[in-house]
C-alpha cells in the first residue's frame, strides 16, 4: 500500500489529554513533554516536490535530550532524506504554552 496524504487519525481534546496525561505519569519532572517546530520548517518540507506527508523519528541528541526529526515521505512511503530534513525543535519545557488539558 502506498501513502495518500491522508493517513492519521482527528482525535478529540479529551483523548488527547489523556494520552498526553498517560505520557507525563511514565516520566520525572521536568523532562520534555512536547516539542515546536515553526511553519516556516513544516512547509518548506510539504513543499518538497513529490512528498505526501511528514514522517517523524525519534531520537536523542548530543547532550542526551530527546528530540524529533521530521523528513518529507513520498507516496511510495519513502523517506525523502536528499531534501530538508528539520530536528532540534524547542522543547517544553522550557518554552510551553499555557496551562491547558493537554500539558497538566
Amino acid at each position: 500500500m502506498s501513502f495518500n496524504g491522508t493517513e492519521g487519525s482527528f482525535v478529540t481534546l479529551r483523548e488527547a489529554s489523556g494520552w498526553t496525561a498517560n505520557y507525563r505519569a511514565t516520566i520525572s519532572s521536568g523532562d520534555i513533554i512536547a516539542h515546536f517546530v515553526g511553519s516556516e520548517k513544516v512547509k518548506a518540507i510539504l513543499d518538497q516536490e513529490d512528498c505526501v506527508g511528514i514522517r517523524i523519528y525519534y531520537g536523542i541528541d548530543d547532550d542526551g535530550k530527546k528530540n524529533l526529526i521530521l523528513v518529507g515521505a513520498s507516496a511510495d512511503e519513502n523517506d525523502m532524506v536528499d531534501g530538508v530534513i528539520v530536528e532540534k525543535l524547542t522543547t517544553c519545557p522550557p518554552k510551553c504554552s499555557s496551562v491547558n488539558s493537554l500539558n497538566s
